[in-house]
């Protein structure tokens, strides 16, 4: 006589003694599926090993209790199943007796362990930071007698910048942005369990921007470090922010654009001594429901652009000329503005398509300040309207990585609960990046 057919729970099997949890990378079942006994019902990440999870007997997937990406605890169960296996009656969880209730993993000193995610990654607070120093367009024609100010904005749509004190540091202004976004944010300094920061213009070539920020901050023990995507920096910041909280690495993640590049300008060189202005932006982001959800993060990276956009020597300070190296910021800029007039239409069409919304109903787009004509050819091509797009560069120059968050900051107030948002960038590489926000 065949068993009636009863429900179960089940979870996933610890690789050793003293795990208690591990990452769903795939399932390979959706609810109301069969399975057999043996089957391979998921692929796992855990502290020993990526593993295949199987089935302990045959039954009718009831319904998934985890989705992929989440990290779960050996305790929680992960699906419900039904199945007629009178043996599975006086199942026990396989980690069931490896696990103790009091048993706590061991810290290494300065280390903070952080929570497990089940919800997400969040913008939370956005900060920013711009040098008291105005420098209009009167001020750098002086080497140039044959161009109006008229004749920059008319490029460039720029008509003033922020250039950094003699005595700041990128440092210094990413720790005032950094602050703003804490506070905005109201979570302590000390719950933060990462920082990652996004620069071309270090303090120093080693130790990274990042410890030094997290030194001021008085953060030791937690992960921080830079990376280098140009004008694309802040948002890779956020997107491997977004990562480390989907993967249970972090809770909180102070992500964070800083560029100081006025004193890397050629003043003879017409391609660039428009252009730059100097700037910090930041933001926490966090695991949770409260706050602003990314729903998509494009990135990429395209090298027949390599020679667009490029400096020969790191740092935010001209070499002493003793080098070989062409020490200031180069730009071809005829091939650079139909490149980025493409790659952002690209940018903004696939991340529109690709989170399921459609050009009608995007709010807003918030990009990158590279250029007003590169973003209204942009525009006329994407088939957003440019009054969608929020635009600060004619106040602020381009501030290359801390220019998508001063932006925000910019149109902050006039956003809208539930608001679509797409976040774009180009900057040297070329580097491509988007986020898709829905406020």
């Amino acid at each position: 006589m065949e068993q009636s057919p009863f429900k179960l729970s089940l979870y996933l099997p610890a690789q050793g003694a003293a795990e208690t949890e591990a990452t769903i990378i795939e399932w390979y079942v959706a609810d109301c599926d069969h399975f057999d006994k043996g089957q391979v019902l998921a692929q796992i990440d855990s502290a020993k090993s990526v593993f295949d999870f199987e089935a302990p007997c045959g039954g009718t997937l009831i319904r998934l209790l985890h989705l992929e990406g989440e990290t779960v605890s050996f305790r929680e169960p992960v699906m419900e199943i039904e199945t007629c296996d009178s043996s599975m009656k006086d199942w026990i969880p396989p980690a069931a007796e490896n696990i103790q209730a009091d048993a706590q993993p061991a810290e290494m000193p300065g280390v903070r362990t952080t929570p497990t995610n089940d919800n997400g990654a969040v913008l939370l607070g956005v900060g920013g930071y711009l040098p008291d120093r105005v420098v209009t367009n009167a001020e750098l024609i002086k080497d140039f007698p044959e161009i109006s100010e008229e004749y920059i904005f008319q490029v460039t749509g720029i008509r003033q910048r922020r250039w950094a004190a003699e005595d700041e540091k990128p440092s210094d202004m990413a720790f005032a942005a950094s602050l703003e976004a804490i506070r905005k944010s109201r979570i302590d300094t000390k719950d933060i369990d990462a920082i990652i920061l996004a620069t071309t213009t270090p303090d120093v070539a080693m130790p990274s921007t990042a410890c030094i920020l997290q030194d001021r901050l008085n953060l030791g023990g937690i992960p921080a470090f830079d990376l280098n995507a140009a004008c694309s920096g802040w948002l890779y910041a956020v997107a491997m922010a977004r990562g480390m909280i989907l993967s249970a690495m972090a809770h909180n993640v102070l992500a964070v654009g800083v560029d100081m590049q006025s004193r890397l300008l050629d003043r003879s060189d017409r391609n660039t001594s428009f252009i730059f202005g100097d700037g910090a932006g930041a933001e926490i982001m966090s695991a949770g429901h409260k706050g602003h959800r990314i729903r998509q993060t494009v990135l990429g990276t395209d090298g027949r652009g390599l020679h667009m956009a490029r400096r020969e020597e790191p740092g935010y300070l001209l070499a002493n000329g003793n080098g070989k190296a062409d020490p200031a910021i180069r730009i071809d800029g005829p091939a650079l503005f139909r490149f980025a007039t493409e790659s952002f239409t690209a940018l903004i069409r696939q991340t529109v398509a690709g989170t399921g919304w459609t050009l009608d109903e995007t709010n807003w787009v918030i990009p990158h300040q590279a250029n007003l004509r590169i973003l209204k050819a942009a525009a006329k091509r994407s088939g957003i309207s440019f009054d969608r797009f929020c635009m600060n560069v004619e106040r602020v120059g381009n501030t290359s990585s801390a220019s998508i968050p001063l932006a925000i900051l910019d149109v902050e107030e006039n956003l809208k609960s539930g608001d679509k948002i797409v976040l774009c960038s180009v900057g040297a590489g070329v580097t491509t990046a988007a986020i898709a926000v829905e406020w």
